[in-house]
Protein backbone atom coordinates (compact mmCIF):
# COMPACT_ATOMS: atom_id res chain seq x y z
CA UNK A 1 0.00 0.00 0.00
CA UNK A 2 1.29 3.28 -1.00
CA UNK A 3 1.60 6.39 1.40
CA UNK A 4 -0.70 8.01 -0.68
CA UNK A 5 -3.54 5.24 -0.04
CA UNK A 6 -3.96 6.98 3.43
CA UNK A 7 -3.79 9.51 5.38
CA UNK A 8 -1.05 10.44 7.90
CA UNK A 9 -2.12 13.22 10.70
CA UNK A 10 0.40 15.75 11.93
CA UNK A 11 1.32 15.62 15.88
CA UNK A 12 -0.95 18.91 16.37
CA UNK A 13 -4.34 16.31 14.40
CA UNK A 14 -2.99 14.02 17.14
CA UNK A 15 -3.88 15.75 19.83
CA UNK A 16 -7.17 17.06 18.27
CA UNK A 17 -7.42 13.07 18.33
CA UNK A 18 -6.76 12.25 21.55
CA UNK A 19 -10.37 14.14 22.86
CA UNK A 20 -12.29 11.97 20.57
CA UNK A 21 -10.21 8.91 22.20
CA UNK A 22 -10.98 10.57 25.97
CA UNK A 23 -14.54 10.75 24.73
CA UNK A 24 -14.70 7.52 23.76
CA UNK A 25 -12.88 5.62 26.96
CA UNK A 26 -15.40 7.95 28.92
CA UNK A 27 -18.59 6.39 27.71
CA UNK A 28 -16.64 2.72 27.70
CA UNK A 29 -15.72 3.74 31.86
CA UNK A 30 -19.58 4.12 32.03
CA UNK A 31 -20.75 1.40 30.68
CA UNK A 32 -18.05 -0.86 32.77
CA UNK A 33 -19.24 1.07 35.96
CA UNK A 34 -23.36 0.53 34.76
CA UNK A 35 -22.92 -3.64 33.81
CA UNK A 36 -24.94 -5.54 36.18
CA UNK A 37 -27.36 -8.49 36.11
CA UNK A 38 -30.71 -6.97 34.65
CA UNK A 39 -29.73 -4.05 33.40
CA UNK A 40 -30.57 -3.89 29.80
CA UNK A 41 -28.52 -3.58 26.49
CA UNK A 42 -30.30 -0.32 25.70
CA UNK A 43 -29.60 0.85 29.02
CA UNK A 44 -25.64 0.31 29.02
CA UNK A 45 -26.45 2.28 25.12
CA UNK A 46 -27.99 5.58 27.02
CA UNK A 47 -25.27 5.48 29.59
CA UNK A 48 -22.33 5.56 26.79
CA UNK A 49 -24.28 8.19 24.91
CA UNK A 50 -25.24 10.60 28.05
CA UNK A 51 -21.10 10.30 28.47
CA UNK A 52 -20.03 11.06 24.94
CA UNK A 53 -22.62 14.16 24.90
CA UNK A 54 -21.56 15.16 28.30
CA UNK A 55 -18.15 15.99 27.39
CA UNK A 56 -18.93 17.43 23.97
CA UNK A 57 -18.77 15.17 21.39
CA UNK A 58 -21.32 12.78 19.49
CA UNK A 59 -21.69 9.17 18.36
CA UNK A 60 -19.76 8.37 15.53
CA UNK A 61 -22.01 5.15 15.44
CA UNK A 62 -24.58 7.04 15.08
CA UNK A 63 -23.32 8.28 11.72
CA UNK A 64 -23.06 5.65 10.07
CA UNK A 65 -26.14 4.78 7.42
CA UNK A 66 -28.84 2.39 8.90
CA UNK A 67 -27.09 2.42 12.60
CA UNK A 68 -29.18 4.44 15.37
CA UNK A 69 -27.36 3.72 18.75
CA UNK A 70 -24.34 4.42 20.49
CA UNK A 71 -22.27 1.45 21.10
CA UNK A 72 -22.89 -2.27 19.54
CA UNK A 73 -23.36 -4.90 22.27
CA UNK A 74 -22.63 -8.12 21.53
CA UNK A 75 -22.97 -10.92 24.13
CA UNK A 76 -21.82 -14.35 24.74
CA UNK A 77 -21.90 -15.80 21.27
CA UNK A 78 -21.98 -12.53 19.49
CA UNK A 79 -18.70 -11.45 18.32
CA UNK A 80 -19.60 -7.74 17.17
CA UNK A 81 -22.20 -5.17 15.80
CA UNK A 82 -24.85 -6.08 18.49
CA UNK A 83 -27.61 -3.84 18.60
CA UNK A 84 -28.34 -2.81 21.90
CA UNK A 85 -32.15 -3.21 22.85
CA UNK A 86 -34.23 -4.74 25.39
CA UNK A 87 -31.96 -7.67 26.38
CA UNK A 88 -31.11 -8.11 29.66
CA UNK A 89 -28.34 -9.34 31.29
CA UNK A 90 -27.92 -11.83 32.95
CA UNK A 91 -24.80 -13.36 35.59
CA UNK A 92 -21.83 -14.82 33.79
CA UNK A 93 -22.68 -13.30 30.35
CA UNK A 94 -19.82 -12.09 28.52
CA UNK A 95 -20.42 -9.16 27.06
CA UNK A 96 -18.51 -6.85 24.61
CA UNK A 97 -19.27 -3.27 24.16
CA UNK A 98 -17.60 -1.57 21.15
CA UNK A 99 -18.15 2.36 20.90
CA UNK A 100 -17.08 5.61 19.38
CA UNK A 101 -16.95 9.29 19.47
CA UNK A 102 -16.86 12.22 17.32
CA UNK A 103 -15.07 15.04 18.74
CA UNK A 104 -15.20 17.87 16.15
CA UNK A 105 -13.91 16.58 12.99
CA UNK A 106 -11.95 13.48 14.85
CA UNK A 107 -12.72 10.12 15.76
CA UNK A 108 -12.46 7.66 18.84
CA UNK A 109 -13.03 4.00 18.52
CA UNK A 110 -12.53 1.48 21.18
CA UNK A 111 -13.83 -1.69 22.98
CA UNK A 112 -14.13 -3.83 25.92
CA UNK A 113 -15.37 -7.07 26.95
CA UNK A 114 -16.87 -7.68 30.66
CA UNK A 115 -17.93 -10.78 32.24
CA UNK A 116 -21.46 -10.01 34.45
CA UNK A 117 -20.92 -10.61 38.04
CA UNK A 118 -23.06 -12.79 40.29
CA UNK A 119 -25.61 -10.47 42.52
CA UNK A 120 -28.26 -10.50 44.89
CA UNK A 121 -31.75 -11.64 43.64
CA UNK A 122 -30.18 -13.68 40.42
CA UNK A 123 -29.08 -17.01 39.96
CA UNK A 124 -25.84 -17.32 40.34
CA UNK A 125 -23.64 -17.97 37.10
CA UNK A 126 -21.91 -21.62 36.77
CA UNK A 127 -18.15 -20.79 37.80
CA UNK A 128 -16.47 -22.83 35.13
CA UNK A 129 -18.36 -20.94 32.85
CA UNK A 130 -17.73 -17.66 34.32
CA UNK A 131 -13.79 -18.67 34.56
CA UNK A 132 -13.69 -19.66 30.89
CA UNK A 133 -15.35 -16.78 30.13
CA UNK A 134 -12.80 -14.32 31.99
CA UNK A 135 -9.79 -16.46 30.56
CA UNK A 136 -11.40 -15.63 26.66
CA UNK A 137 -11.52 -12.51 27.60
CA UNK A 138 -8.20 -11.78 29.77
CA UNK A 139 -6.34 -13.59 26.05
CA UNK A 140 -8.06 -11.12 23.81
CA UNK A 141 -7.31 -8.25 25.93
CA UNK A 142 -3.61 -9.18 25.90
CA UNK A 143 -3.16 -10.05 22.72
CA UNK A 144 -4.69 -6.44 21.70
CA UNK A 145 -1.33 -5.26 23.96
CA UNK A 146 0.78 -7.56 22.66
CA UNK A 147 -0.22 -5.70 19.22
CA UNK A 148 0.15 -2.63 20.25
CA UNK A 149 3.46 -2.75 21.58
CA UNK A 150 4.69 -4.74 17.99
CA UNK A 151 3.61 -1.69 16.73
CA UNK A 152 5.61 0.50 18.48
CA UNK A 153 8.47 -1.69 17.05
CA UNK A 154 6.97 -2.78 13.47
CA UNK A 155 8.53 -1.72 10.81
CA UNK A 156 5.89 -2.99 8.46
CA UNK A 157 1.86 -2.47 9.98
CA UNK A 158 1.31 -6.32 9.45
CA UNK A 159 3.87 -7.42 12.02
CA UNK A 160 1.43 -6.41 14.20
CA UNK A 161 -1.20 -9.22 13.30
CA UNK A 162 1.96 -11.87 13.82
CA UNK A 163 2.62 -10.61 16.90
CA UNK A 164 -1.19 -11.00 17.69
CA UNK A 165 -1.39 -14.25 16.12
CA UNK A 166 1.33 -15.71 18.19
CA UNK A 167 0.03 -14.64 21.54
CA UNK A 168 -3.43 -16.21 20.82
CA UNK A 169 -1.83 -19.40 19.43
CA UNK A 170 0.31 -19.86 22.26
CA UNK A 171 -2.76 -19.67 25.12
CA UNK A 172 -4.85 -22.38 23.71
CA UNK A 173 -7.45 -23.68 20.71
CA UNK A 174 -8.93 -20.23 20.01
CA UNK A 175 -10.56 -18.93 17.31
CA UNK A 176 -9.25 -15.14 15.46
CA UNK A 177 -11.54 -13.97 13.53
CA UNK A 178 -10.19 -13.18 9.67
CA UNK A 179 -13.42 -11.66 8.30
CA UNK A 180 -13.38 -8.53 10.69
CA UNK A 181 -10.24 -6.66 11.57
CA UNK A 182 -8.94 -3.23 12.24
CA UNK A 183 -8.46 -0.35 10.25
CA UNK A 184 -6.89 3.44 10.30
CA UNK A 185 -8.85 6.31 11.93
CA UNK A 186 -9.10 9.60 11.94
CA UNK A 187 -11.48 11.94 10.12
CA UNK A 188 -13.60 9.15 9.58
CA UNK A 189 -13.99 6.21 11.92
CA UNK A 190 -12.95 3.61 9.11
CA UNK A 191 -9.94 4.59 6.99
CA UNK A 192 -7.23 2.62 5.56
CA UNK A 193 -4.66 0.95 5.72
CA UNK A 194 -6.34 -2.26 6.88
CA UNK A 195 -5.13 -4.03 10.35
CA UNK A 196 -4.93 -8.07 10.36
CA UNK A 197 -5.35 -9.86 13.70
CA UNK A 198 -2.95 -12.68 12.11
CA UNK A 199 -0.26 -13.60 9.91
CA UNK A 200 -0.77 -12.51 6.32
CA UNK A 201 1.84 -12.61 3.14
CA UNK A 202 2.24 -9.20 2.88
CA UNK A 203 4.47 -6.38 4.98
CA UNK A 204 1.76 -3.82 4.74
CA UNK A 205 2.40 -0.19 5.02
CA UNK A 206 5.57 0.88 6.74
CA UNK A 207 4.82 2.27 10.11
CA UNK A 208 5.67 6.03 10.06
CA UNK A 209 5.02 9.15 12.34
CA UNK A 210 1.17 10.30 11.65
CA UNK A 211 -0.16 6.64 11.07
CA UNK A 212 -2.96 6.53 13.06
CA UNK A 213 -5.16 2.72 13.45
CA UNK A 214 -6.97 1.26 15.08
CA UNK A 215 -6.75 -2.38 16.99
CA UNK A 216 -8.93 -4.78 17.48
CA UNK A 217 -8.35 -8.65 18.10
CA UNK A 218 -11.67 -10.60 17.84
CA UNK A 219 -11.41 -14.17 19.36
CA UNK A 220 -13.92 -16.91 19.68
CA UNK A 221 -13.11 -19.86 22.37
CA UNK A 222 -14.73 -22.19 19.25
CA UNK A 223 -14.17 -22.02 15.53
CA UNK A 224 -14.08 -18.51 14.02
CA UNK A 225 -16.44 -18.87 11.75
CA UNK A 226 -19.25 -16.26 11.80
CA UNK A 227 -22.63 -15.72 10.46
CA UNK A 228 -25.04 -12.33 10.06
CA UNK A 229 -28.04 -12.54 12.35
CA UNK A 230 -31.43 -11.73 10.86
CA UNK A 231 -31.13 -8.09 11.59
CA UNK A 232 -28.53 -7.52 9.36
CA UNK A 233 -26.35 -6.50 11.99
CA UNK A 234 -25.06 -8.72 14.57
CA UNK A 235 -22.36 -11.24 13.93
CA UNK A 236 -22.59 -14.46 15.73
CA UNK A 237 -20.37 -17.61 15.81
CA UNK A 238 -21.49 -20.37 13.60
CA UNK A 239 -20.94 -22.68 16.50
CA UNK A 240 -22.32 -20.96 19.03
CA UNK A 241 -19.01 -20.91 20.70
CA UNK A 242 -18.19 -17.34 23.16
CA UNK A 243 -16.64 -14.28 21.75
CA UNK A 244 -14.73 -11.33 22.81
CA UNK A 245 -13.83 -8.22 21.53
CA UNK A 246 -11.43 -5.54 22.39
CA UNK A 247 -10.18 -2.61 20.92
CA UNK A 248 -8.04 0.45 21.08
CA UNK A 249 -6.72 3.83 18.86
CA UNK A 250 -3.22 4.49 18.85
CA UNK A 251 -0.90 7.25 17.06
CA UNK A 252 2.33 6.55 15.65
CA UNK A 253 4.13 10.38 16.17
CA UNK A 254 7.49 11.30 15.80
CA UNK A 255 8.53 10.27 19.67
CA UNK A 256 6.78 6.85 19.77
CA UNK A 257 3.48 5.81 19.86
CA UNK A 258 0.08 7.16 21.99
CA UNK A 259 -2.91 4.83 22.80
CA UNK A 260 -5.69 8.07 22.42
CA UNK A 261 -8.37 5.70 23.74
CA UNK A 262 -6.39 4.90 26.82
CA UNK A 263 -6.95 7.81 30.02
CA UNK A 264 -2.94 7.04 30.65
CA UNK A 265 -1.89 6.65 26.75
CA UNK A 266 -1.01 2.87 27.29
CA UNK A 267 1.49 3.60 30.04
CA UNK A 268 0.89 1.14 32.82
CA UNK A 269 -0.15 -2.17 30.21
CA UNK A 270 3.05 -1.29 28.26
CA UNK A 271 5.32 -1.39 30.74
CA UNK A 272 5.30 -5.31 31.02
CA UNK A 273 7.13 -5.00 27.43
CA UNK A 274 9.56 -2.31 28.26
CA UNK A 275 7.31 0.58 26.12
CA UNK A 276 6.69 3.79 27.48
CA UNK A 277 4.44 5.91 25.19
CA UNK A 278 5.15 9.46 24.83
CA UNK A 279 2.03 12.42 25.11
CA UNK A 280 2.17 14.79 22.28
Amino acid sequence: MSREAYELKTNAEIVLMRKAGLATAAALAAVRKAVRPGITTLELNNVADEAIVRLGGRSNFQLVPGYFHTICSSVNDEVVHGIPGDRVLQPGDLVSIDCGAEMGEWNGDSAISVVVPNAEGFAPADLDVVARRQKLSDVTEQSLWVGIAALAKAEFLNEVGTAIEDYIRSQGRYGILEDYVGHGIGRSMHEDPPVFNYRTKFKGPKVQPGLCVAIEPMVTDGKPNVKILPDGWTVSTKDKSDASHWEHSIAVHDRGIWVLTEPDGGTAKLAQFGITPVAL
